[in-house]
């Protein structure tokens, strides 16, 4: 990320590099965190919402929703930086749910950068970003990949 006059600005396509790679800071699930994203998107299923019900289930307790941890995996590749003013849009995602995040499990996101396609008529290129949602104990949540489409780096001297 760098500094501009009009404040911060992620990377332009130009400048990401094939292989290079990334990690978010952490964070911590909280019950308020699936209390409020049931109330949010109505997914009231009682494995993220019912403790007894979780209790005698096979999770044993509950558990966050998937989406829920995609999302603030999201949030927590945003918060890099890298998309800063320079993200045109999310292009696609796919995303394989590998194991439970609970209550109390911090995680964070590991990025590295899998492909780079150049998409002029768009202004900018497609940038694929292989994607891992990892708990504290190293265990991998989620995997899969995000595709973004990235602004090009603006020509100087054309009006």
């Amino acid at each position: 990320m760098t500094m501009e006059q009009d404040g911060p600005r992620g990377l332009y396509f130009e400048e990401f590099k094939l292989g290079a790679t990334m990690r978010t800071r952490g964070r911590t699930i909280t019950e308020a965190d699936l209390v409020q994203f049931a109330a949010l998107t109505g997914d009231y299923n009682p494995m993220h919402t019912d403790a007894e019900y979780a209790r005698v289930s096979f999770m044993g307790q509950r558990v966050a929703h998937g989406m829920l941890t995609l999302s603030y995996a999201v949030g927590q590749a945003y918060q890099l930086g890298i998309m800063e003013r320079t993200v045109l849009g999310f292009r696609g995602l796919e995303m394989k749910f590998s194991s439970p995040v609970y209550i109390g499990d911090t995680i964070h996101v590991e990025l590295k950068v899998a492909e780079i396609k150049a998409a002029r008529r768009l202004g900018g290129g497609t940038v694929v970003l292989d994607t891992r949602i990892v708990k504290q104990d190293g265990t991998v949540a989620q995997k899969g990949s995000l595709s973004l489409l990235m602004m090009s780096r603006p020509q100087r001297g054309l009006s």
